[in-house]
């Protein structure tokens, strides 16, 4: 069994029926679950104080008999009045009417005898064996008293008339005629009889309160509440009241949420309590049967929105009750904690506050279970269902069972048998157990690795890049404020990574930016590839020279295609300015040319197409590469064996011609004299040996 339970102002309220007024259950699910209910623990274990305490649709009205043995309410839809019995815990019987209920008063101090105000202008008399008489009155009626000493029935209605209806005679009589002015659909809310000394008092739509002697049928006062002037009154207009049972004090309630305390003896109010929710007051009760410290009565309240429970005295709040529902009227068992509330849902709502006063004999068992039985507990009573819209049942495969029993249509979806959308999803993901298996393993070594020591700046599972950024950004913020001198920005500790609203940012893998997107490639065009390797093309005819450089050295470098390895890395994460590098080339000098190339650092270019790379240098014939040098006069020609023949000019040594030559070779048969004034060039052959070597090597790679 299980209760709920609030705590408002620290006073236990105590659930005890109606926790479900505002689930609306299908017809077709209620009768399915009717099936399996005695499998259901929490069904089985529930407390229905009253069992089938509720209407179909909702509730209007609730009273209790004065012997305290019977609880009657009226209800939609169909309109009809129920009676429920104590000693039974249970219905007796349930009786329909023709129209809905606007109020109605028992008669006797049973059910026996009750009459009834109809919406549509009707008075029905309800006997013991059913509909006794029915009338009607010239106007809709709002409110029902029935005066005991001269047996009258006293009806308020859109009128500035309150009907009478003598029940001995069984005919009406005059009308008590009021100050309102009948124009415009005023008239008369409510009214109520003083226990004690029988004082017929009536609230109107102007606002005023009339007080008369059904004695002589005459008016005795009229009484015009005032409220703060925080508060416009034009339109005020009194909603309820109610009379303590000492014959002095009167509670006025109105239609802008506030009730006056008035003692009968004097014209102001004593105080005024404000609901805050602006509407208008419909339910007033004096409550003598507190317990407590205090030990002084109570006052409960009662609008569309809440219940308020408050001391007569000062109007210090007692606690309060928001139902899920709104609240059509309020019922408090006399001498007891146990509350009645019919409101717009099915169920009817009771509520038990043991500090308000103890539990009625005839469920004295609640305040030994209340304690026991306190708990939160949240039902789901889809919880064997499953929500699935069009696109979701399409993409599971099960879209051709639109229209038949395994889908039950709701709002813009289906409901589907939980189990079948297990397999279906099973079927449609058969890698998603898998997927979760290596998840939760992974989250599992991240939860182990957690008490690791780790570095000041840890980054992110998710985003780190965008982390990484953020914290550069904001580090870089920080020194600016500091050389600025403003210390307030340099020592501000705030940060997106740490704002609870973006956790899911860092969290979520959902959340991860996906840089492969054109979107995010429109958005950032130009993007560093920080810690990346960069390369630089060196040209084929500076690897022969510098091969040919090593091969005197004794070193070994026969590659055509090596490439020089450049890292933009920086070194402690500062930014260093470095000297301008100079590239090694044959052409400089003998002392250069001897050095072999050597791995150097270079900042990487931001345009990679200005420098062609070796892999489009080498699919180029020889005859290409030397017609796209223009510092030289190249001429081609065919030799008598069908072979072809190419003399070209090479430029030596430092400056336009070399050291040894102002023009350098002329052809490919200039004489040995003129090679050694080429410094550039040492042992056999020259240069003219050199060209002759690296020509063929650069046929035999084309052919």
């Amino acid at each position: 069994m299980a209760l709920q339970v609030q705590n408002a102002n620290n006073v236990k309220i105590y659930t005890v029926s109606g926790s479900k007024g505002s689930r609306s259950i299908p017809d077709w699910l209620a009768r399915r679950n009717k099936k399996t209910l005695k499998n259901d623990l929490e069904w089985r274990h529930r407390i229905e104080l009253i069992q089938d305490f509720e209407f179909p649709e909702a509730s209007l009205k609730i009273k209790t008999t004065r012997d305290g043995k019977y609880v009657m309410a009226t209800g939609v839809y169909k309109p009809q009045m129920r009676v429920y019995e104590y000693s039974e815990m249970s219905m007796k019987f349930d009786r329909h009417t023709d129209a809905e209920n606007v109020d109605f008063q028992i008669l006797s101090d049973d059910w026996t005898k009750t009459v009834h105000l109809q919406a549509d202008r009707s008075v029905e008399f309800q006997a013991q064996g059913g509909l006794h008489f029915r009338t009607r009155i010239p106007k809709f009626g709002r409110s029902l008293n029935y005066h005991y000493p001269s047996c009258d029935l006293l009806v308020t209605a859109s009128s500035n008339e309150i009907y009478r209806i003598n029940l001995e005679q069984g005919r009406f009589l005059n009308s008590l005629v009021t100050d309102v002015d009948p124009t415009g659909g005023n008239g008369v809310n409510c009214g109520e009889i003083n226990p004690a000394h029988l004082l017929y008092g009536c609230g109107t739509d102007a606002g005023t309160v009339e007080f008369w002697d059904l004695r002589v049928r005459g008016r005795v006062g009229i009484l015009a509440p005032s409220l703060p002037e925080t508060v416009l009154s034009s339109s005020l207009s009194i909603s309820s009241m109610k009379f303590r049972d000492d014959g002095l004090t009167m509670a006025v309630g109105t239609s802008t949420g506030h009730v006056l305390m008035y003692d009968l003896r004097s014209s102001v109010p004593l105080f005024v309590k404000d609901h805050q929710y602006g509407f208008p007051i419909k339910s007033l009760t004096f409550h003598e049967g507190t317990q407590g410290e205090d030990g002084r009565s109570k006052v409960v309240s009662a609008d569309c929105k809440i219940i308020k429970i408050w001391d007569r005295e000062n109007g210090n709040n007692f606690t309060s009750i928001e139902p899920t529902n709104d609240i059509n009227d309020v019922c408090v068992v006399d001498d007891s904690g146990l509350i009645f509330v019919a409101n717009e849902g099915i169920q009817m709502q009771s509520y038990y506050i043991p500090s308000l006063g103890p539990a009625p004999k005839w469920c004295s068992f609640l305040d030994n279970l209340t304690e026991e039985l306190e708990e939160n507990p949240v039902q789901n009573i889809y919880d064997d269902y499953k929500f699935v819209s069009r696109k979701e049942l399409a993409s599971l495969g099960l879209d051709h069972l639109v229209g038949s029993a395994v889908l039950k249509p709701y709002m813009h979806g289906f409901f589907i048998d939980l189990r079948l959308y297990e397999k279906a999803k099973a079927i449609a993901n058969p890698f998603a157990y898998a997927d979760y298996r290596e998840r939760e393993a992974k989250e599992k070594l991240a939860k182990e690795a957690g008490s690791r020591i780790r570095a000041t700046m840890k980054l992110p599972k998710v985003n780190k890049q965008l982390a990484t950024k953020m914290m550069l950004d904001e580090a870089k913020a920080r020194r600016k404020a500091a050389a600025a001198g403003d210390e307030s920005a340099a020592t501000a500790t705030g940060s997106a990574l740490k704002d609870n609203r973006f956790a899911d940012l860092f969290s979520n893998p959902d959340f991860q930016v996906d840089e492969s997107t054109n979107e995010f490639k429109l958005l950032n065009p130009v993007q560093s590839e920080k810690k990346k390797l960069s390369y630089r093309i060196v040209d084929e005819d500076e690897i022969e020279e510098a091969s040919d450089a090593s091969q005197s050295d004794g070193s070994d470098v026969d590659s055509d295609e090596d490439l020089v390895r450049v890292s933009n890395f920086k070194s402690g994460g500062r930014d260093k300015k470095k000297k301008p590098e100079q590239i090694t080339s044959i052409r400089s000098g003998i002392k250069d040319r001897k050095r072999i190339p050597k791995m150097e650092a270079l900042k990487q270019q931001a345009n990679k197409s200005s420098a062609p790379t070796l892999k489009s240098q080498a699919q180029r014939s020889f005859e290409e590469r030397v017609a796209r040098d223009k510092s030289t006069a190249n001429t081609i020609s065919r030799s008598t064996a069908g072979g072809m023949e190419m003399s070209f000019q090479i430029g030596g040594g430092r400056g336009k011609g070399g050291k040894g030559g102002k023009g350098g070779a002329k052809s490919s048969s200039s004489s040995s004299s003129r090679s050694r004034g080429d410094n550039s060039n040492s042992g056999g052959g020259g240069p003219q040996r050199r060209d002759r070597r690296s020509a063929g090597r650069n046929t035999i790679r084309n052919l």
